[in-house]
């Protein structure tokens, strides 16, 4: 059962990624803005004190670029797309307390406060810095992060080489502190296998960090230095502290500190997961947080594919989240969000999926037992059922099963686990048709057993108030649709008040309202109408356009720098599923691990990796890799040979290892 017992967590903070302005709002985004409120509103029904943060990030390099290539101030074109984003989220029905944008002056004279504290503590000091600047990523890199023609791994463009004189932070001191965090408090970072990522990335060893600019102004000013501005992820990741308000503002309740029952939570992609794990922890730790007043958890979720392809700029803007929603409503579109996708790992945005999950979810199976339990109810009962007790309600329906999916739904959304929360609260509809059928109310009312058939509709109905609450936080239109249906007021959670089944407000009206359908079901012919209207219509042309053939498509040729390829060619490559049974580091060598892997073979292979910058051995033992089973051996010396090799993509130090998911056996080939 969910306790009805005082929270451990009185407030909830959670707060989005600031968006750049170099972009306007695309379905990423409103994946991670639509999460990030579905938090929000389960935290509210709840009965925590919530505050959701989102915004806009408008200083650094790029930004200056973009401008002046539209012959603009810097601030103007923030401006411009700054209000974009603001206006989106009210479509997908996204209600954040606060909108921060980099460029108002309450956020610029609380970050250069922060600055001040690490420079008085020590932290910050003068120097000059020599080596390629990505402007995509607003980042130095070293050349082992690089591709083949000096190209940024993220942005698959060639990189600048800079040098400045630049203000370094104390980054390697924090070395230490970092790894006892993660360890003290695994859930800082989350889901696991992010954590994994980023305790190797730390392991692996920490440089200096160069944290101010003096090759461009548009930024903010470092105090008592003003011929330098910070570097944008600076003052970037500041934002959550800084929209807080200074102390003593009633708002700093929101930020943890022992004791105040605040818990913080960064929703992030996993390619900024670094910046907020290890960075954003240190500048706190050096301006003189203590452990406890750190966020409480940063959950990386993964990228989207659209309709199976990669979410290049021509097919990302293709896809506008808010048309979808005007042409769906946006619970639509935030329900496909969440049920669909797996929060934490990557995913398909597929338009037909959605329309056939919107037909057998919300049509089908709650749409269906709504329309059907009014009916019966004005059918049997005039438009009335008469109160019956909770003590008296069918156990079948409104027992035992029924409280433990109620409690299983709130851990998993405690979990940051919204795909499976939603499944189950699905899991209760369905049972709810079925109970239909089996208790036959109007079988007992042919019988002439009105007692039981109020019992029946009492606990039908019963179940379809918990339901619209539970529904709330991704679909809360159609939530208070429902309840309207049912004669119920709509959801107004408040501080202190438990709205979660079971131990909400009433979730029965004696008095019902007429049938209509919440989720009109789509045919055939519909939905192709509907799909020939809204999958993004990109071809090669209009590709070649608008993205010159996609970034990444175009660049991943000059990377290889080699002509197509024959099927033949490809047909040669042995590409097998391997299990990875054990791992070791290689003496002397900071990149290499030993690895056994079963190929299903009479021997498992030794295989020689360079995975140890971006995995700890615990996190690789157990995983089904791809291997390249006929590559010829590579000898190292001094005996060590690796007879294979794994597919990965990434620098060396946040690689992303090709993996097989399910229960595929060893020595499985790739077709």
């Amino acid at each position: 059962m969910v306790s009805s017992a005082p929270f451990m967590t009185s407030r909830f903070y959670v707060t989005t990624p600031i968006y750049y302005v170099n972009d306007v709002p695309h379905l990423g985004h409103a994946y991670t803005s639509v999460a990030a409120d579905a938090f929000r509103r389960y935290n509210l029904l709840r009965g925590r004190e919530t505050r959701m943060l989102t915004g806009t990030d408008e200083h650094g390099l790029k930004i200056a670029r973009a401008a002046e290539e539209a012959n603009m101030t810097p601030l103007a074109f923030a401006d411009r797309i700054s209000v974009r984003f603001r206006s989106a989220w009210p479509e997908l029905l996204v209600e954040p307390d606060d909108f921060i944008r980099t460029t108002e002056e309450r956020h610029t004279s609380r970050v250069q406060e922060l600055w001040k504290r690490i420079e008085a503590r020590g932290d910050l000091y003068l120097g000059t810095y020599e080596d390629w600047y990505c402007v995509g990523c607003e980042l130095y890199k070293t050349e082992k992060e690089l591709l083949p023609g000096n190209l940024c791994p993220i942005h698959l463009q060639p990189v600048e080489k800079l040098q400045e004189e630049t203000y370094f932070f104390r980054l390697s001191k924090y070395e230490k502190p970092l790894l006892d965090l993660y360890a003290k408090r695994p859930e800082f970072v989350l889901p696991e296998t992010r954590r994994n990522e980023v305790v190797s990335f730390v392991e692996g060893g920490l440089k200096d960090l160069s944290v101010s600019r003096t090759s461009f102004t548009w930024g903010i000013p470092v105090p008592g230095n003003p011929k330098h501005v910070m570097f944008v992820w600076f003052d970037a990741l500041a934002n959550y502290w800084t929209t807080l308000g200074d102390e003593g503002d009633p708002l700093r309740r929101f930020w943890p500190k022992k004791g105040n029952g605040a818990r913080a939570v960064h929703i992030v992609g996993k390619d900024i997961l670094r910046f907020h794990t290890v960075y954003w922890p240190a500048f706190l730790l050096a301006a003189g947080f203590g452990e406890d007043e750190l966020p409480s958890q940063v959950f990386a979720h993964g990228f989207l594919t659209i309709d199976g392809q990669k979410m290049g700029k021509s097919v990302r803007n293709a896809v506008d989240p808010l048309r979808l929603a005007r042409e769906l409503g946006p619970d639509v579109v935030r329900y496909q969000l969440l049920r669909a996708i797996a929060f934490g790992q990557d995913g398909d945005f597929d338009h037909a999926a959605m329309l056939e999950r919107y037909n057998a979810d919300l049509g089908k199976n709650l749409g269906n037992l709504l329309q059907r339990t009014l009916g019966l109810v004005s059918k049997l009962g005039e438009g009335t059922v008469s109160q019956v007790p909770h003590a008296e309600l069918d156990t079948d329906l409104v027992g035992e099963t029924l409280a433990a999916a109620e409690s299983l739904a709130a851990e998993q959304w405690e979990r940051f686990e919204p795909h499976r929360a939603l499944e189950t609260t699905w899991s209760i509809s369905g049972l709810a048709n079925q109970y239909v059928d089996r208790a036959a109310p109007w079988a007992a009312a042919k019988k002439g057993d009105s007692a039981r058939v109020r019992v029946i509709l009492a606990s039908l109905l019963e179940v379809l108030g918990r339901l619209s609450v539970m529904i709330w936080p991704a679909m809360p239109n159609k939530s208070n649709a429902m309840r309207a249906q049912l004669g119920l007021p709509p959801l107004a959670p408040s501080v202190g008040l438990e709205t979660w089944p079971p131990f909400g407000p009433p979730y029965r009206s004696d008095r019902v309202a007429t049938a209509e359908a919440l989720f009109p079901t789509y045919d055939r012919d519909e939905t192709n109408a509907l799909l020939a209207k809204l999958v993004p219509k990109v071809d090669a042309e209009t590709a070649k356009k608008s993205d010159a053939l996609d970034e990444k498509t175009k660049t991943s040729a000059a990377i290889a720098g080699s002509p197509p390829i024959t099927y033949d060619t490809l047909a040669s490559v042995d590409l097998r599923v391997g299990v990875i049974l054990s791992c070791d580091k290689v003496p002397k060598k900071d990149k290499l691990y030993r690895l056994s892997v079963d190929l299903g073979e009479e021997a498992p292979r030794q295989i020689v990796a360079g995975l140890a910058l971006s995995f700890t051995p615990e996190a690789l033992v157990g995983r089904r890799v791809i291997v390249v089973a006929n590559l010829a051996p590579r000898d190292f010396g001094k005996g060590l040979v690796s007879n294979g090799m794994l597919l990965a993509t990434g620098p060396s130090e946040a690689l992303d290892l090709a993996t097989v998911t399910g229960d595929a056996k060893p020595g499985m080939r790739l077709n």
